[in-house]
C-alpha cells in the first residue's frame, strides 16, 4: 500500500491530466493481475467507465484454462446478484409511470412471502427481516419475489421486460435473460423469437468455463446446472455490456435523476441508515458516496460494480471463480473489505 500511495501521487503530480490517467490505468491494471493470481482467479474481466466513456478495458488470465482461452472484456460471465440492479430498474420504471406503490406489501403480488408486512421498497433494500420489518439482512430468496412486481406491473414476463426494457434497449447484445434459455425444455423460450434465441445460444456457448479454487490456489472445473432468472438472480452478461448499463444511468437514459438518487441513498426504516438503498449497496468513504453491488456464486463466478457517482468513475469487475467476493464479506455492505477495491480506491481517488 506504501507501494501504491507513491505511486499514486506520482501519477497525480505527472504534467497533463492524460499521463497521469495512462499511468494510473497502467498501476491498476499490474495489480489487479497480481490479486487475481494471488486469489485464484482463472480468469478476469475488467472495464473502468469514466467520464461518459469506457476509458479502460482489460481481460486477465483464462476464461476456459483447458482450452487456453483467453479472457476479455467481451466474455460473458453469469454475473449473479448484479441482476438485481437491473430489476430495480424496471421497478423504478414503473414508479416513474405510476403504474406501482413501493410501499405496498410484497404479499400483494408474492402472497408466499415470508414477511406479510414488508413493502417492495422494504424488499428492494434487503430490508424485509425483523420484528416491525425494516432490519437489513442480504436475502436474495426474498429479492427474487420481486419478479412477480415487476410482471405485474410491466404485464410482460419478467425474462421478456428485461430483454426489452434493458438489454435490447441498450443494445446489450452479449447479454442473456437466464443461463437456462439454451435448455430446449424451458418454457421462456417461447417468449423470444428465433433470431434472439440463436443469439442467445450462441452467447451462451461462449460463457467463461466456471472453477473451484481450493486452499492451495489450486483451480479445478466445477460445471454447473444453468441458472434461471428472476429479480435476485440469472443474467448472463459481459464487462463491455455491463458498461453500456453503467452510461445509461448516469446519462438518465433509463431513470429519472430524483429516481436514483432516492436508490443511491441509505435506507432508513428505524432510524438507523442501512448500507443499502434501492437495488444498490450505498455507503461513504473519505467523503465519497460509493454505489456498489457484488455477486458471489460459491465455487463458479464472481462479480462486482462499483460506482463513485461525484467522479463519474465506475469499476466493473466478472470473473469465473468466486475470488472477487470470497473472504471478503460483501453481504454484510462493506466494500471496501475487497483487496481490489481498496486498491482501485487508493489510485483512483
Amino acid at each position: 500500500m506504501v507501494a501504491i500511495a507513491v505511486l499514486a501521487t506520482f501519477a497525480v503530480a505527472t504534467p497533463g491530466s492524460g499521463q497521469g490517467q495512462v499511468l494510473l490505468e497502467s498501476l491498476f491494471e499490474r495489480y489487479l493481475d497480481s490479486l487475481r493470481q494471488q486469489t485464484g482467479i482463472p480468469g478476469l474481466s475488467a472495464v473502468i467507465v469514466r467520464d461518459g466513456r469506457v476509458a479502460w478495458h482489460r481481460g486477465f488470465g483464462q476464461q476456459d484454462a483447458e482450452r487456453n482461452v483467453p479472457a476479455t472484456p467481451d466474455t460473458p460471465y453469469p454475473i449473479g446478484g448484479l441482476t438485481q440492479t437491473m430489476a430495480a430498474v424496471l421497478l423504478g420504471e414503473c414508479t416513474e409511470r405510476g403504474l406501482l406503490n413501493i410501499d405496498e406489501p410484497v404479499v400483494r403480488w408474492a402472497p408466499g412471502f415470508p414477511a406479510p408486512s414488508a413493502t417492495v421498497r422494504h424488499v428492494l433494500a434487503h430490508a424485509s427481516d425483523g420484528t416491525p420489518v425494516g432490519q437489513f439482512r442480504y436475502d436474495e430468496t426474498r429479492y427474487a419475489a420481486l419478479s412477480d412486481v415487476a410482471q405485474a406491473c410491466t404485464r410482460e414476463p419478467f425474462h421478456e421486460a428485461l430483454a426489452e426494457d434493458v438489454l435490447d434497449r441498450l443494445a446489450m447484445i452479449d447479454s442473456v435473460p437466464g443461463q437456462d434459455l439454451a435448455t430446449e425444455e424451458n418454457p421462456a423460450r417461447l417468449l423470444f423469437e428465433k433470431p434472439a434465441l440463436d443469439r442467445y445460444t450462441a452467447v451462451l456457448a461462449r460463457v467463461a468455463v466456471p472453477y473451484r479454487v481450493d486452499r492451495n490456489g489450486r483451480a479445478s472445473r466445477n460445471d454447473q446446472s444453468p441458472r434461471g432468472l428472476s429479480a435476485a438472480d440469472g443474467l448472463v452478461s459481459t464487462a463491455m455490456d455491463l458498461a453500456k448499463f453503467d452510461l445509461a444511468l448516469d446519462d438518465g437514459v433509463l431513470l429519472l435523476p430524483e429516481t436514483l438518487e432516492v436508490a443511491w441513498s441509505p435506507a432508513n426504516f428505524t432510524g438507523t441508515p442501512l448500507p443499502t438503498g434501492l437495488g444498490w449497496f450505498v455507503q461513504t468513504y473519505q467523503g465519497e458516496k460509493l454505489v456498489w453491488h457484488f455477486s458471489r456464486i460459491p465455487d463458479a463466478y464472481s462479480a462486482l460494480i462499483l460506482k463513485i457517482p461525484s467522479r463519474r468513475l465506475t469499476l466493473i469487475m466478472l470473473a469465473n471463480s468466486d475470488g472477487l467476493s470470497t473472504g471478503a464479506s460483501l453481504e454484510q455492505g462493506d466494500v471496501t473489505a475487497s483487496p481490489f477495491v481498496k486498491i482501485f480506491l487508493r489510485l483512483f481517488l
